[in-house]
C-alpha cells in the first residue's frame, strides 16, 4: 500500500511516497522494513543546493531516532528552477506502526544563503495493521 504526503517551503515541495517492504528477523528479534520515494521540486526562481538533512524517526515501541548528515543519499544535489530531484530510501523499525519527519537544510546558490525546508510528517505503517 502506496501513501503519498507534500508540503511546500519558500517555494521547494517535498513529495514523500511511502511503502511497506516486509519483515524479518535479526538477532531473534522481528523487524519492519519500510522504503520512502521523496521528491524534492523547486518552484521558486533560484537554483538551490540541499546540502543536509535532519531526521526524526519515531517507532511505536520505541522513543524517536535522530539522524543527522550532508545531502541525501550521498549526494548534495543542485536543483533548477522548475526542475525535480527524486531519491529512494528506507528504514527499518522494531514495530509495524512509525513515522517520520524532519527538514533538509538547503542553500539558495543566487543569494548564498540558508533556509530549511520542511519534510512533512509521513507514518509507516505495514498493512496488516489496518484490518
Amino acid at each position: 500500500m502506496e501513501k503519498m504526503i507534500s508540503q511546500t517551503t519558500k517555494g521547494i515541495k517535498i513529495s514523500v511516497n511511502t511503502e511497506y517492504e516486509g519483515s524479518f528477523f535479526k538477532s531473534k528479534k522481528i523487524c519492519y522494513a519500510f522504503s520512502y520515494k521523496i521528491t524534492i521540486e523547486n518552484n521558486s526562481t533560484d537554483y538551490i543546493q540541499v546540502k543536509g538533512r535532519l531526521w526524526e524517526i519515531y517507532d511505536a515501541l520505541n522513543s524517536v531516532q535522530i539522524v543527522k548528515g550532508e545531502g541525501v543519499v550521498g549526494e548534495q544535489p543542485i536543483i533548477e528552477p522548475g526542475t525535480k530531484y527524486t531519491y529512494s530510501s528506507g528504514c527499518v523499525l522494531n514495530s509495524s506502526m512509525g513515522a517520520m519527519q524532519g527538514f533538509y537544510e538547503v542553500l539558495n546558490l543566487a543569494n548564498q544563503t540558508y533556509f530549511n525546508v520542511e519534510i512533512p510528517n509521513f507514518k509507516l505503517v505495514a498493512p496488516f495493521v489496518l484490518n
